[in-house]
C-alpha cells in the first residue's frame, strides 16, 4: 500500500507543476510563429486557423473519454499514454512533410488537454486517503492549494513557451525551433514514470463506445462540412448537408446517453435551466479566448508595407503582446473574486464579458499600431481572466451535488467546441485573401497572396465582440444559485445541521 507522506505528496505536485509547464509551452509556444509555418508549410495564413479549430474538436472528444478511462483502469495509466501520445505528435511537428500531416500531429497533440483533470483526480484520491492516516488533513482544501500551484505553473508555461517561441524562431530555423517542446514533453514523460504512483483502486467498467463514436462522427462531420465549405465555397450544398448531417447525430448520441448507465456525457445538465445558460456562455467565451488566437498572431505578423495593414513585427514583439495578454488573463481571474466582495458574481461577470465585447470590437477601428493592438489585447484579456475562473465555479455552484465534476467538465469542452467551430469559420472568413486583388502572381511566402483580408480579420473581431455580448444576454437569464453556495441544511429545529 503507498505512503501519503507530506515528500511523496510534495514529489506528485512537482511533477504535475512540470506536466503543466509543459503544457503552457504547448499552448504558448506556436502562436508567435504561426506565420512562420505558414511559410514553411506553403499555405495561406488562413489554413492555421484549421490547425486549433483541429485540436480544440479532438480535444473535446478525448477529455471525457480519457477521463473516464482513467476511473476505469487508472489514472496514472493513462496520463503515461496520454504523454507518450503527446510527445510522438510533437516530435511529428518536426518531420512532417506537408500541411496534412502537420494538422493530424497538430490535431493529435491536441490530448494535452486531459493531464489536468488526470492530475487533479491522482491528488485528489491521495489527498483524501491521507485524511485516513494523518489527522487534520483536509482533501478539498490540499487539492485546492495543488490545483492552484498547477494553473500558475501552467500560466507560466504560456508566457514563458510564448517568449522563448518569439526569440527562437527568430535567430533559429524553424525546424530546430520545433524540437524544443518536444523535448519537453519527452521530460514529463521521464518525470510520471518516476515521481508518480498509480491510483490505489480503479472503479473498473466499461467505455461508452457507442456514444463516443456517435460524438465523434458528429464533431467530425461538423468540422469535415467547414473544411469543405473552404475548398468548394459556401455556394455549395454538399458542406451544408454533410454539417447537417453532423448535427443530426447528436439526436441519436443524446438518446442514447439517456440510457446508458454510465454516459460519456451527461446529456440531462444541457436542459437543467441553472446549467445550460452557463454552457452557452462557456461556448460563445470559447469563440474568442480559444478562437481568435491565430488570427490575432498572424494579423500582428503581416507586413503592412504590402498589404496595407497588419503590424509588421518579429516573431518575439508577437510574443511580447501575447505574454502581455496571458498576464492580464491571470490579473483578471485573480480581481474576480475579489470583485465580487463589492459587486455581486452575476453583476461582475457581465462587466467581464462586456470587457471581452469591448476590447474585440475596438480592433475595428483601432488596430494601426502596436500600441492599439496591445491595449485592445489587455480590455480582453482581463474580461476574459475573470471568465475562465468564473464559468467553472458557476457550474459547480448550479450543478447537482453528486456531479460537480462532470459540470466543471461539460463547461471546458463546451468551451473547447465553440473555439474549435470558430477557428474554422475564421479561417473561412480570412481565406478571401488579397491574392485576388494581387493576380496571385507573387510567389507564396508574399504577404501580397498568403496574408488574411482585411475584411475576414474585421469578421473575426466583430464575431468575438458580438459573441461576447450574446454571453452578457445569456448571463442575465442564469439563476441565482449558479453564482452562490449552497445553503446549509437546517433541521426542522431550524439549527444548521
Amino acid at each position: 500500500m503507498p505512503r501519503f507522506s507530506p515528500v511523496s505528496m510534495g514529489a506528485i505536485i512537482g511533477a504535475f507543476a512540470l506536466v503543466e509547464f509543459t503544457s503552457g509551452i504547448l499552448q504558448g509556444y506556436y502562436t508567435p510563429m504561426l506565420t512562420d509555418i505558414a511559410r514553411h508549410l506553403d499555405v495561406h495564413d488562413a489554413d492555421v486557423n484549421w490547425l486549433e479549430g483541429s485540436q480544440l474538436m479532438l480535444s473535446a472528444i478525448t477529455v471525457p473519454l480519457l477521463s473516464r478511462l482513467g476511473d476505469a483502469i487508472g489514472h496514472k495509466r493513462i496520463l503515461l499514454v496520454s504523454t507518450f501520445v503527446v510527445m510522438v505528435a510533437t516530435f511529428g511537428l518536426v518531420v512532417a512533410p506537408n500541411f496534412a500531416v502537420f494538422l493530424v500531429a497538430w490535431a493529435v497533440q491536441g490530448v494535452y488537454t486531459v493531464w489536468l483533470p488526470l492530475e487533479i483526480a491522482l491528488i485528489w484520491i491521495r489527498a483524501e486517503r491521507a485524511a485516513g492516516r494523518v489527522p487534520g488533513t483536509r482533501p478539498a482544501a490540499l487539492t485546492r492549494r495543488a490545483a492552484g500551484m498547477l494553473v500558475a505553473a501552467l500560466e507560466l508555461g504560456v508566457i514563458g513557451g510564448a517568449l522563448a517561441g518569439g526569440a527562437l524562431v527568430t535567430a533559429l530555423p524553424l525546424d530546430a525551433v520545433l524540437l524544443v517542446p518536444g523535448i519537453a514533453v519527452a521530460l514529463c514523460l521521464i518525470a510520471i514514470w518516476v515521481w508518480v504512483d498509480e491510483t490505489p483502486s480503479v472503479t473498473g467498467g466499461g467505455v461508452d463506445g457507442i456514444g463516443t463514436t456517435l460524438l465523434t462522427l458528429s464533431l467530425l462531420a461538423a468540422t469535415g462540412g467547414l473544411s469543405l465549405m473552404r475548398m468548394l465555397g459556401p455556394e455549395h450544398p454538399i458542406p451544408w448537408l454533410v454539417i447537417a448531417a453532423g448535427l443530426l447525430l447528436l439526436w441519436p448520441f443524446a438518446r442514447h446517453e439517456l440510457r446508458v448507465e454510465r454516459p460519456l456525457i451527461d446529456v440531462r445538465m444541457f436542459v437543467d435551466p441553472a446549467l445550460w445558460p452557463v454552457f452557452v456562455t462557456s461556448g460563445l467565451f470559447g469563440m474568442s479566448v480559444l478562437g481568435a488566437q491565430a488570427p490575432l498572431s498572424t494579423f500582428a505578423r503581416t507586413d503592412p508595407a504590402v498589404t496595407g495593414y497588419g503590424l509588421g513585427i518579429s516573431g518575439f514583439e508577437t510574443s511580447i503582446i501575447i505574454g502581455a495578454y496571458v498576464l492580464s488573463l491571470v490579473a483578471g481571474a485573480m480581481l474576480y473574486p475579489l470583485v465580487t466582495r463589492t459587486i455581486t458574481p452575476r453583476i461582475t461577470l457581465l462587466c467581464a464579458t462586456l470587457l471581452v465585447a469591448i476590447g474585440y470590437l475596438l480592433f475595428v477601428p483601432f488596430h494601426d499600431t502596436y500600441a492599439q493592438v496591445l491595449g485592445n489585447m489587455l480590455i480582453a484579456g482581463a474580461g476574459s481572466g475573470a471568465l475562465v475562473a468564473a464559468l467553472p465555479a458557476s457550474a459547480a455552484a448550479a450543478a447537482p451535488a453528486d456531479a460537480t465534476g462532470v459540470a466543471t467538465g461539460l463547461t471546458n469542452a463546451v468551451r473547447m467546441v465553440g473555439g474549435a467551430v470558430a477557428s474554422c469559420v475564421f479561417g473561412l472568413a480570412l481565406a478571401n485573401g488579397v491574392a485576388a486583388a494581387s493576380g496571385a502572381t507573387a510567389p507564396l511566402g508574399d504577404d501580397a497572396v498568403t496574408a488574411g483580408s482585411l475584411t475576414g480579420y474585421m469578421t473575426v473581431w466583430i464575431v468575438c465582440g458580438a459573441s461576447a455580448l450574446a454571453a452578457a444576454a445569456t448571463l442575465l437569464i442564469v439563476p441565482k444559485r449558479a453564482f452562490v453556495d449552497a445553503p446549509e441544511p437546517v433541521s426542522p429545529a431550524g439549527l444548521v445541521t
